[in-house]
């Protein structure tokens, strides 16, 4: 069976890695599925995924030139569906698990905004802000490094 790039082939998983899994093609051929192409989502075991001996339907998405096969799984299959709401397009959280540690300390950018002023209605507003909010952060670092050096502590030279 010929297949290049493009081609949806059925193999089966012969060895998984820390990088991804080796799947067994047609005509005793053998291609790799990165673990970025494996599934949608982000993955960060491929032993989660997939099995040793299991089926799978992939895609030839390269063959270098030393005709190593690169393959997808998830380009095999339709994308899942957007899911629309409440996080503008993106989508949803899955609960508390998945969205790792629970941070103690605040994030940088969430700092109070003062009462008076108005909301950011659109995009290039919010643009705008935080372009100003940065220049300014920027200007403080570098007049703290310009006397710091001037301290002679040896930083900026």
């Amino acid at each position: 069976m010929e297949f290049g790039v493009g081609s949806i082939v059925k193999g089966k998983v012969t060895g998984i890695t820390k990088f991804g899994a080796f799947v067994s093609l047609p005509d005793g051929r053998s291609g790799l599925v990165h673990i970025s192409e494996i599934a949608y989502a982000y993955v960060t075991d491929v032993s989660e995924h997939l099995q040793v001996g299991q089926e799978v339907t992939v895609k030839v998405i390269g063959i270098d030139e030393s005709n190593r096969i690169n393959l997808s799984i998830k380009k095999a299959l339709p994308p899942p569906p957007r899911q629309e709401g409440r996080t503008g397009g993106r989508p949803a959280p899955r609960g508390p698990a998945s969205r790792g540690p629970a941070r103690s300390a605040p994030r940088w950018d969430a700092a109070p905004r003062p009462q008076s002023a108005a909301p950011a209605d659109t995009f290039e507003d919010r643009l705008k802000q935080f372009m100003q909010q940065s220049d300014s952060k920027l200007s403080e670092i570098r007049a703290a490094d310009r006397r710091n050096t001037r301290r002679g502590n040896g930083r900026g030279r």
